[in-house]
């Protein structure tokens, strides 16, 4: 299958790796530094597939499609993602390159609390609406912030579960010290890795009804966990729902 958009260099990326390489650069800054050059990345991405498809459409017409898949791929489905690898390479915070009434279903996981809310998150949503066709429906996945909160306020349990699956290969490991830490990092999860986009939102079933109901949604019900779609290590505190057009 043919993959669009395609990296290219640039001065603004140069002078960024020069400044995080200089010993004068601060944490502070070294960190905004690392979120701009992941939106210049994604922006370079971007730009290269808006320029085959001024439109904002492409010439495809997907009947399924994955929204940021990133490594993990589901047979027979169109990945639609900012970075590779991907089927396309589209930021879809502007939007979703396909025609209107044209997919059956849309399937994303641990996605969309990544992108900011309001702004991002509910035109995704709205563009979803308009890309499916009658009968459609949207399968979302995302950290249950409820089920965080469920174990707080609490004394925390270094053997919890929450930990062992979550976390336990991650750098933030020593830094969970509390209940409330692990609620921030279904809140607020970030890492000083220059690939990883922290968390901007928080969801739980509530949240997600309400906002697939807000974009016109005819139904929002609980999805059963499919492994054959679905990360089977995103399954345990995770929410998903399926909405329908």
């Amino acid at each position: 299958m043919r993959r669009f958009g395609m990296p290219s260099t640039d001065p603004l990326s140069g002078q960024i790796a020069s400044l995080l390489d200089h010993p004068a650069t601060t944490h502070g800054l070294a960190r905004s530094l690392r979120a701009a050059a992941r939106e210049i990345e994604l922006h370079r991405h971007h730009h290269a597939s808006q320029r085959a498809w001024p439109s904002g459409r492409i010439d495809q017409k997907p009947t399924k499609v994955q929204i940021g898949g990133g490594t993990h791929r589901i047979d027979g489905f169109f990945n639609i993602d900012a970075v590779p690898p991907a089927d396309l390479l589209w930021d879809v915070r502007e939007g979703i390159p396909l025609h209107d009434d044209t997919v059956q279903t849309i399937f994303s996981e641990h996605f969309m609390e990544h992108i900011d809310y309001p702004c991002s998150v509910k035109h995704y949503v709205a563009e979803s609406h308009r890309v499916l066709v009658p009968g459609g429906q949207i399968i979302t996945g995302v950290p249950d912030a409820a089920f965080a909160l469920s174990q707080y306020p609490g004394a925390l349990d270094r053997s919890t579960e929450t930990i062992d699956r979550w976390y336990a290969k991650r750098d933030c490991l020593g830094d969970i010290n509390t209940q409330l830490d692990l609620v921030n990092l279904v809140f607020r999860d970030q890492d000083d890795d220059p690939n990883y986009t922290a968390h901007l939102w928080a969801y739980d079933h509530e949240k997600l009804v309400q906002l697939f109901t807000e974009a016109g949604f005819t139904t929002v019900e609980p999805w059963t966990f499919d492994s054959s779609m679905a990360n089977p290590k995103r399954r345990w505190g995770s929410v998903y729902v399926v909405a329908t057009k």
